[in-house]
């Protein structure tokens, strides 16, 4: 089982000092992977569905992991996720090629549609075209990506007689994960994506996901190219070594923890802590 933190980009760590102190830490210890959230704007007052107060500091992702990028080298660097039917989808290609290159191929695109429509009619997008958008934009990610000479014909973007460079250290083969519990985001996950990320989910929900992702994968095509679909789930309550067993029993291959937001001390005695309870002992177990 993988292990990995959420929360690398906002409140304690939207600190530059915290975050980096942090994303050392982390990789010292043998954590699998960081992670970024993502919202360009939250309702003040806050409301439901909204995950945050709206004065809560929070990095733009790409931003946040370009600094940790340089002071890391070898953990993983994930956005969890990106609300890709927000933006433009060609800046926001370039803007994960370069990424990938300046962290040496350690990204991992998180991708989703989005669920807050507050801060889709602050940015004048339709929040009923949010699904569309998101299977399109993956779909142009990937070919300015990969293809020697891009264009496209869809809904939302058209060009042709254009290139973008540079191309991910790993081009089209930079793993997409895709978020979200509905029906439309697991079939998305198996016909585009590397991977599904579930976030603050428990074992019934965890269970009843990949359920849905099972009922997907008889329902849509997978490329081969694409391998394995890797499950990644954010646990709501910080799990224990059993919690982690039983995830992997599910088929779970990832856990990314939440970080508490109480100060910098207390975000390293729990890294220490999760190091301790969950990496050093399966260590263990697999060792005997």
């Amino acid at each position: 089982m993988k292990i990995g933190i959420f929360g690398i980009n906002f409140g304690i760590c939207a600190n530059p000092d915290a975050m980096a102190e942090v994303a050392e830490l982390a990789e010292e210890l043998g954590f699998d992977s960081l992670w970024t959230g993502e919202h360009v704007v939250l309702p003040d007052p806050q409301q439901p569905p909204s995950p945050a107060p709206p004065l809560t500091p929070m990095l733009h992702p790409s931003t946040a992991l370009s600094y940790v990028a340089a002071v890391t080298d070898e953990i993983l660097l994930g956005t969890g996720i990106t609300l890709i039917a927000q933006r433009n989808p060609l800046v926001l290609a370039k803007e994960m090629a370069s990424l990938d290159v300046l962290c040496d191929g350690r990204l991992i695109c998180g991708v989703g549609a989005g669920y807050l429509k507050q801060e889709f009619d602050a940015l004048g997008i339709p929040f009923e075209e949010r699904g569309r958008r998101t299977d399109e934009f993956i779909a142009v990610l990937r070919e300015l990506w990969s293809s020697d000479e891009p264009s496209f014909d869809g809904e939302f973007a058209r060009f042709s007689g254009i290139q973008s460079r540079p191309r991910p250290a790993r081009g089209r083969h930079l793993p997409i994960v895709a978020g979200g519990m509905s029906p439309a985001a697991y079939r998305r996950s198996v016909a585009l994506c590397h991977g599904w990320y579930g976030f603050a989910m428990d074992l019934e929900t965890t269970s009843e996901s990949l359920e849905g992702i099972e009922a997907a994968e008889e329902a849509v095509d997978r490329p081969e190219w694409l391998g394995d679909l890797e499950i990644t789930v954010t646990p709501r309550e910080t799990p224990d070594y059993e919690d982690l067993e039983a995830y992997e029993a599910l088929g779970v291959d990832r856990l990314v923890l939440l970080l508490p937001q109480r100060g910098v001390s207390q975000v390293k005695e729990f890294l220490e802590r999760m190091s301790e309870e969950l990496i050093d002992d399966e260590d263990d177990i697999d060792e005997e």
